[in-house]
């Protein structure tokens, strides 16, 4: 099983955008069209933080209409800076065909970016990749050195992948 978007680093379920990502004045649950228009002018300057907070706002829909491509859109521009949790994400979109046509090679990129940063979820999707030889010619010996490099970070479903 693979993990999914990120926010802030960790899977969220429950989020505050604006506290979690910063660059906003409210501690809302969803940002303002204020916040948004903020992002979106730092984005469109090339702000990585903000180009992320708008692919966020993008994916799950909020203080925006759900739209996946505008959120692989800015993720893509986050990731191109070096920015793990976007190269991650993006790395999921390619997995799923979300927001772009499903790419499991793509995908393994995008995930060995981030996991090269030292990100957990993104070295526990390229260990998986290669257990099931999504994007990669399957190598258990591959698989279990990411595991093995999640799992040291705590992710249990890396431990337990060993």
């Amino acid at each position: 099983m693979f993990k999914k978007w990120l926010l802030c680093g960790v899977a969220a379920l429950v989020f505050s955008i604006a506290g979690c990502l910063g660059g906003g004045a409210s501690n809302e649950a969803e940002p303002t069209k204020e916040e948004i228009a903020q992002w979106r002018a730092k984005a469109e300057d090339g702000d990585m933080k903000a180009q992320y907070n708008l692919s966020i706002c993008y994916y799950f829909g909020t203080g925006v209409e759900k739209n996946d491509a505008e959120a692989v859109k800015w993720s893509r521009k986050a990731a191109e800076q070096g920015m793990a949790e976007a190269q991650y994400n993006l790395g999921v979109s390619y997995l799923e065909g979300e927001g772009v046509e499903e790419n499991d090679a793509e995908a393994v990129k995008w995930f060995r970016k981030a996991a090269e940063q030292e990100m957990a979820e993104a070295q526990y999707n390229l260990g998986t990749c290669y257990a099931n030889g999504k994007g990669v010619e399957k190598d258990n010996a591959e698989a279990a050195k990411w595991y093995r490099k999640a799992a040291v970070q705590g992710m249990p479903e890396a431990q337990y992948n060993l």
